[in-house]
């Protein structure tokens, strides 16, 4: 039971994918508390494993560890729920940033690595390449995803395959077990905490400063949580590009007109909180299969040069509610092709359910979009912290997001259609019929167009998904400076995928995780021993 009033030199709001790796390293030498508003992934721990994806993320329950919701673009979307954050939920893919995101960001390349390295001791592995995954990294290379770059974690164009957060037994390993780094002794943890607001010093000829935050527990009872006398104590927001945004505003910093029809009362005018929110658009197909596959998530990744990255899943389980509207799009397809004679397209038709069993025979092709040029933006809906913000994506806003998508997906057709993945394919399934089967799925809310089977342009805007990766909304020299701090704010600063201005690599945990890990250690090293100077 967390104490009414407590005191501490770090307060950092998330326990997430940034938030475990920074509290763990502050820890070392300085009080830390760390609140997280979601459970624990120890309690049941085998329910964050591999087999669990799909039903995670589609749990809707108040305990899941997912919070679900929907963009003004009508696109489904999910929002980590638990301690450790996105890493609980994705599909456990590990792979570092191009260096041109770490320039950008005017990162320091040794702590860098050091940070990387930290990350992977505890919790990044080599995937197996089994018969699907290995099939269709072929298929891709056939495609000409080139060179194969084998294993690594790096970021190099062509196909690779790289890390994964899951281990032999197929057990998920996330940023919580980084919280084994910290000393025990100097860090409080509290779960089912939520941060109601952030509280501010305000003097007259003074910077507004952070003193500490209220957070209710799980029975509704609040708690003030402020920061020791040191100059040097500070409040880090980590709750994520939806969160930290959102707890900003709510607490007062924020563009003020949005403030005001809540009623709260300005502290400071920053019309850039919120703006700059980006979804990196996801197209995705669905290719049955006649032969046996593996339980597999991402292991390998092709890094295209125009601005594409394909991956890809199978074996995985569905909630019944999702086999049941696979397995009816794909029978009224197969109802629909004129050489559904054999034994198996009969029994499919009869049974459709029969294709997905308990898990999907078959695998699923993700296309994502690199660097969107197309951005939205987050507003407050209430006051409710416990509430998902409304948030804006405008995806494929821009024509060359939309280009990199038809290019992505016409590569990933090739993928299937190559003499490699040749055995994991049905020849009567056209890409057409693929294609067709994606767009009877209730993937979004989004209108379909008549031909969006027949043109990839209508394909990727009618049925985009998310593939979690949204980003921004207290944007790098926009919200925060390069050390993180937020523009005229003393004592607090921002630690998360909010502060990114592209989302880095192919998928951005493993760079979130050495983020926080980097981070803690610049801190340190500024409370005790100056600013951190580049070697």
């Amino acid at each position: 039971m967390a104490p009414e009033v407590s005191f501490y030199d770090y307060i950092i709001i998330g326990g997430g994918t940034a938030g475990c790796p920074l509290a763990a390293t502050l820890s070392e030498s300085a009080n830390v508390l760390l609140l997280e508003r979601g459970g624990s992934p120890y309690e049941n721990p085998s329910k964050p494993d591999k087999g669990n994806f799909f039903p995670n993320l589609l749990d809707v329950s108040p305990s899941s560890y997912a919070q679900e919701f929907t963009s003004e673009d009508g696109v489904y979307n999910a929002r980590a729920r638990v301690l450790g954050g996105g890493s609980v939920i994705n599909a456990g893919f590990y792979s570092r940033a191009e260096p041109e995101f770490l320039k950008q960001a005017g990162l320091n390349e040794a702590l860098v690595n050091y940070s990387y390295q930290w990350v992977e001791k505890k919790i990044a592995f080599e995937p197996p390449m089994l018969q699907w995954q290995s099939a269709l990294r072929d298929g891709l290379l056939e495609a000409g995803v080139l060179p194969n770059n084998g294993f690594t974690f790096d970021h190099i164009y062509g196909t690779k395959i790289g890390g994964t957060i899951f281990d032999g037994n197929d057990h998920r390993h996330t940023a919580a077990d980084l919280l084994e780094y910290a000393n025990p002794y100097r860090i409080k943890v509290y779960l089912h905490a939520t941060v109601e607001k952030i509280i501010f010093e305000t003097k007259v000829f003074s910077r507004t400063r952070a003193q500490g935050v209220v957070f209710e527990d799980e029975l509704g009872k609040k708690h003030w949580a402020l920061l020791t006398k040191d100059y040097k104590s500070e409040v880090i927001l980590s709750a994520g590009a939806l969160g930290s945004p959102q707890l900003l505003m709510l607490s007062g910093i924020g563009p003020s007109q949005q403030l005001k029809k809540f009623g709260i009362k300005v502290v400071m005018d920053q019309p850039m909180v919120g703006q700059g929110l980006v979804d990196n658009p996801l197209n995705v197909l669905l290719v049955p299969s006649p032969s046996p596959v593996e339980l597999s998530l991402v292991s390998f990744v092709g890094i295209t040069r125009f601005g594409s990255y394909i991956e890809a899943c199978s074996g995985i389980s569905f909630t019944p509610s999702w086999s049941r509207s696979v397995a009816k799009a794909l029978a009224a397809i197969l109802n629909q092709t004129e050489q559904s004679s054999t034994k198996l397209f009969q029994e499919g038709i009869l049974n459709p359910e029969s294709l997905l069993d308990t898990r999907i025979r078959g695998g699923i092709i993700f296309e994502k979009v690199k660097d969107p040029i197309s951005s939205g933006y987050l507003e407050l809906r209430n006051m409710n912290p416990r509430d998902n913000p409304k948030v804006t994506f405008n995806y494929f806003q821009a024509p060359e997001d939309l280009m990199k998508c038809v290019h992505g997906v016409k590569i990933a057709i090739d993928a299937v259609y190559s003499k490699s993945f040749s055995n994991f394919r049905y020849e009567i399934l056209s890409a057409k019929a693929l294609l067709e089967l994606i767009v009877n799925l209730p993937l979004n809310q989004r209108p379909r167009h008549l031909t969006s089977a027949f043109s990839l342009e209508k394909f990727c805007m009618d049925t985009v998904m998310t593939i979690w990766h949204y980003h921004g909304g207290c944007r790098l020299g926009k919200v925060v400076d390069r050390d993180y701090k937020v523009l005229g704010v003393e004592a607090l600063r921002i630690v998360d995928g909010s502060t990114f201005t592209s989302s880095p690599g192919t998928n951005p945990q493993a760079t979130v995780m050495m983020l926080g890990r980097y981070m803690g250690l610049k801190i340190l090293q500024e409370r005790y021993f100056g600013k951190y100077r580049k070697k």
